[in-house]
């Protein structure tokens, strides 16, 4: 199978030199190499100081590079679904420039970038493929719109079509908007498909993401955030790139103040980020361009180590659901590197558990045998987050109920079973409040 990597970090930190990097050494190596980009703002033909193209250019030996016209991946994907919506917007007097801009998806193009990454896998050409991702926060949003869609799509689409096909006669001449053919709903389905076929990609044992970040507390944050928010998604990440460390040798008074304010933050990231690898780039006279130059740059980062490795549960971080039974319990175990009690929150929506961190929310589908049941506790400890469900208790036979003689009494009776399970979520917030480092997480049941 192909290796995939992806890397990532915040703007300006050299993650375009380090994915150029990588896949030059690979292809010293005697891989087929490919590398790519999804960012907006290409920079591997500056990185390579050689003119790529939109199909895959060769600049050296089993080294190929490709910049992916995201635009052109956009139109061949959302096509039909924008053309119906400009239909929409025309009807109502939007200027038809307007409507262009209103009808594009922020953030697609990247996302459908992408689609070129899953056909190249599919082609069997490459044995290692390297992406070049846009900043952090892009990346985030891109790697969540599978999942996203994917349950928008299992619960809206199905009857949103049947409802269409039932009414678009008389919903079309009473409103005279034109209703979405089957063309439009193919569309959606298609990028259903075609989303859900990159977060498999993404999410196998083929593919990891690598952080890429400078010795600056900002950056360094930042990097821990994603390291969160990608295992939230259930996306592997087996390195850090620290690039850009000062060397201590020959310091003079000025640089050793920045070797050691490095140092102090290097220790600090290598404790977050255990057991991760740290690879480190010492800051470089002048930045590194063209070939020759790129693979000096990763065979000093990478050392010994095979950066192409496959990783594994012991040399990646990534989310592994795991159920364990007490008899009639079930413990439902998630990491979360790094994550903190006062950014997580938890709730309960059907079979559904939604997990918030931050800004960033997953919506996690139960098995059946925890949808079943009622969460009776969680806790947050060692970066590890854990979700306790008990059985649900049967409700009481009518005959059961209190006795009453009229519809007030029986109201009371209603009312005191809300009581109680309002009691149990208050004891659960309790009990989590105890156990989380800082804070309370929320629980809720039947919110979203």
């Amino acid at each position: 199978m192909t290796r995939v990597l992806l890397y990532t970090g915040k703007g300006g930190v050299g993650k375009t030199t380090s994915a150029a990097g990588t896949a030059t050494l690979a292809a010293l190596r005697g891989l087929r190499t490919l590398v790519l980009s999804t960012d907006a703002a290409h920079s591997l033909s500056d990185a390579f100081d050689s003119a790529v193209g939109q199909e895959p250019t060769e600049i050296d030996d089993l080294l190929f590079v490709q910049q992916i016209d995201a635009q052109r991946r956009f139109e061949r994907s959302w096509g039909d679904i924008q053309a119906y919506l400009r239909s929409v917007l025309h009807v109502v007097g939007v200027d038809p420039i307007e409507a262009e801009e209103l009808t594009v998806l922020p953030g697609a193009e990247e996302v459908l970038a992408l689609l070129e990454v899953r056909d190249h896998v599919r082609s069997g050409r490459w044995d290692v493929i390297v992406v070049d991702c846009a900043p952090t926060a892009e990346t985030l949003r891109l790697l969540a719109l599978p999942e996203a869609l994917n349950w928008y799509m299992d619960r809206i689409f199905n009857v949103e079509r049947k409802v269409v096909r039932t009414f678009r006669p008389l919903l079309s001449k009473a409103a005279g908007i034109p209703m979405p053919d089957d063309n439009v709903f193919d569309a959606l389905r298609r990028l259903h498909r075609d989303l859900a076929d990159i977060r498999a990609l993404l999410a196998g044992p083929d593919a990891s993401v690598r952080l890429v970040l400078t010795p600056e507390a900002v950056v360094v944050a930042e990097a821990r955030r994603s390291l969160t928010t990608l295992s939230l998604y259930g996306y592997r990440v087996d390195g850090v790139v620290a690039n850009r460390v000062f060397p201590a040798a020959g310091a003079d008074n000025w640089r050793r103040q920045w070797v050691a304010a490095q140092r102090g933050i290097l220790e600090d990231v290598a404790d977050s980020f255990r057991p991760l690898p740290i690879w480190e780039s010492p800051y470089r006279a002048c930045e590194p361009v063209g070939v020759e130059e790129l693979a000096a740059f990763a065979v000093e980062m990478y050392g010994k180590d095979d950066p192409f490795a496959r990783a594994t549960d012991e040399t990646s971080l990534w989310v592994d659901r795991h159920i364990d039974t007490d008899g009639r319990t079930y413990t439902l175990t998630m990491p979360l590197p790094l994550a903190s009690a006062s950014d997580l929150e938890l709730a309960r929506h059907g079979d559904e558990l939604i997990i918030t961190v931050g800004s960033y929310r997953r919506v996690l589908p139960l098995p059946a045998a925890l949808a079943r049941g009622v969460v009776a506790g969680a806790r947050l400890e060692d970066g590890r987050l854990q979700v306790r469900f008990a059985p649900r208790e049967p409700l009481p036979k009518p005959s059961e109920l209190p006795l009453g003689t009229g519809p007030l009494e029986s109201a009371q009776g209603l009312a005191q079973q809300g009581l109680v399970q309002e009691g149990l979520a208050q004891e659960i917030r309790e009990q989590m409040s105890q156990q989380f480092d800082t804070g309370p997480a929320a629980i809720t049941e039947g919110t979203r």
